[in-house]
């Protein structure tokens, strides 16, 4: 049947197709919604894991007894999944192991820019690159045999292009892939040295296989054309080539690890020039040129960050590029924010005023970072915020009292946080840390976590308690306060500094996109001085006047939290339903 995927759709329509009856993950965007796609087919298992590295060692067991698994995370993710990975790489698998890395050239929901290609040449574990949503796909249907075959995980990696652009594929029905009876082979699976001497040649005789297959592999495809320019590319890229270079002759890397050195040579002479075009990395010119392929660099330089486009393509071969229409000067600018009623927006209020070094972590709230609020002064990874603030009290000791707090989310302290806390607590650490538990894992879509008890598929679970837990680990000081209240948040927070203990602060309420605030919105009344008090939460449903300063409230966006109203001195915002 024809229809039209996002990559992410396709990936878990192929996995479908295959056989696969287990998968796990843990959200990030671009990878999200590949999990939730196939969570929703028929006959299959799939669960959120409290992290990646979790996630891939779940599947390596389901694996192990003989059942086809697909896991799927965002390129970062892959760096907190990559020491199961690494040894999955010499245990090989049992059933079909297929993982999704899906990178980010660009940044659009992420720390840094990554290949993932990186990881594949390193771990020496296969990497297939789909063009669009059909080779992703039959690429993810194909890698579950293909991991069988050699007895190793398979790699499969995106880019945001290819994982949120929808283009046409043909769907099919679903294999019989009835698990693989377990066989006990310690020496195939206890990963101590004796045996795992013995794994690294049986890897080294793989890899040997590998470069032997990759040679006639159909996913790699010379298209050719001018033979005056030729192109090396794969994924996203190669889109972007063809469109930019119609007449260019194309080699499509469909497997970018092992690559193809015969195809790569064959092509390279069969042109006059032949170029590699990549985005935001050196990883294929540089193997390119390790095979001992020649290839010249663009005529102009190619950015050396974020994403492609034909017309930066075109740039670079010093070939004219349509301009682009200017926008109207006159557009505002719209810097994201968090949403009206955000239970995070009055913490990092209070943490401003009460000036303190706040290390942030990965969520929609490091949006705190950002002015009005600019509460936030460092975030890096999951988890680094309650480890960085304990660093920061070590370099500071006790003459500086200058006040630290760590800002956690409730996923986030799940993921990596907890094991953060637990060294904090063994060190006898200070300080104060913030859990905003907002019931969800808000940023990538709103998706279940330990600490709400919500399962990807719904099924009967348990909540975890949050403050039973940090207190089991040696907290003494842990508190829950509602983060909609101004004063008692503010009394939390100056208490809590004023503490020579470690305290943990957990600030409970839901999202409002998960449990939206309906109460009638607030206006600003004729006694508003202009102070600009209200204007320093960022709420989106406030704006002021260039002019006289006042303040207005735009009902269409205002939810009736009244966060804005406890900031009047001058008592000028009120309810709409209160008058």
């Amino acid at each position: 049947m024809r229809a039209l995927l996002s990559g992410n759709e396709a990936i878990a329509q192929g996995a479908w197709e295959a056989g696969c009856s287990i998968g796990v993950a843990y959200p990030g965007t671009p990878s999200t919604e590949t999990m939730e796609a196939f969570a929703a087919k028929d006959g299959v298992y799939a669960e959120w894991c409290t992290n990646e590295k979790v996630a891939v060692e779940v599947g390596l067991g389901a694996s192990a007894a003989g059942a086809r698994v697909l896991a799927t995370m965002k390129h970062v993710g892959v760096n907190v999944a990559a020491d199961p990975l690494f040894t999955a790489a010499y245990t090989g698998v049992g059933g079909g192991y297929v993982v999704l890395a899906a990178d980010d050239p660009g940044m659009y929901s992420s720390q840094n820019e990554q290949d993932s290609r990186y990881y594949a040449q390193a771990a020496k574990i296969p990497m297939l690159e789909p063009a669009d949503s059909a080779e992703a796909l039959a690429f993810a249907r194909d890698a579950f045999a293909l991991s069988e075959q050699f007895d190793v995980p398979f790699f499969l990696r995106s880019t945001v292009r290819i994982s949120h652009t929808r283009t046409p594929v043909e769907t099919g029905e679903r294999a019989n892939a009835p698990a693989k009876p377990y066989e006990k082979d310690a020496s195939k699976w206890v990963m101590m040295p004796a045996f795992a001497k013995g794994r690294r040649k049986v890897q080294l005789e793989r890899v040997r296989q590998l470069e032997e297959w990759v040679k006639t592999c159909p996913y790699n495809q010379a298209e050719q054309r001018s033979a005056e320019v030729g192109v090396i590319c794969s994924g996203a890229v190669y889109q972007h080539v063809r469109d930019a270079l119609p007449e260019a002759s194309v080699l499509k890397l469909g497997v970018v690890w092992p690559l193809p050195a015969r195809a790569m040579a064959r092509f390279a002479q069969s042109v006059e020039r032949c170029y590699v075009v990549e985005e935001g990395s050196t990883y294929l010119s540089e193997a390119v040129r390790a095979a001992g392929v020649e290839s010249l660099s663009t005529p102009s330089p190619l950015p050396v960050d974020g994403e492609l486009s034909p017309g930066l393509i075109r740039q670079a071969f010093d070939l004219p590029v349509a301009p682009h229409a200017a926008a109207a000067p006159d557009v505002p600018a719209r810097p994201p924010a968090l949403c009206p009623g955000c239970p995070h927006r009055l913490v990092f209020k209070e943490l401003s005023r009460a000036r303190a070094i706040v290390t942030g972590d990965i969520g929609c709230y490091t949006l705190g970072a950002l002015p009005p609020l600019s509460a936030m002064d460092t975030c890096v990874d999951m988890g680094a915020s309650v480890s960085m603030a304990h660093g920061m009290q070590l370099a500071f000791g006790d003459e500086d009292k200058r006040p630290i707090a760590a800002v956690i989310g409730d996923s986030t302290f799940g993921h990596s946080g907890l094991s953060s806390l637990v060294s904090t607590v063994y060190n006898q650490g200070s300080g104060v840390v913030c859990i905003l538990d907002n019931r969800t894992t808000a940023m990538t879509g709103r998706q279940g976590n330990p600490f709400n008890g919500v399962t990807l598929q719904n099924r009967p679970s348990r909540e975890m308690d949050l403050e039973a837990i940090v207190r089991a680990i040696g907290v003494d000081d842990v508190r829950t306060i509602n983060p909609h209240d101004a004063r008692a948040v503010r009394s939390a927070l100056k208490e809590a500094f004023a503490s020579d203990q470690l305290t943990v602060l957990i600030f409970r309420a839901p999202c409002v996109l998960l449990e939206r605030i309906v109460n009638p919105p607030f206006e600003v009344t004729g006694t508003c001085t202009g102070c600009g008090a209200c204007a320093t939460l960022g709420c989106p449903a406030i704006a002021r006047d260039n002019e006289t300063g006042t303040a207005s409230i735009d009902r269409a966006l205002c939810i009736g939290c009244g966060q804005c109203a406890q900031y009047c001195g001058f008592g000028a915002i009120v309810s709409e339903g209160g008058r």
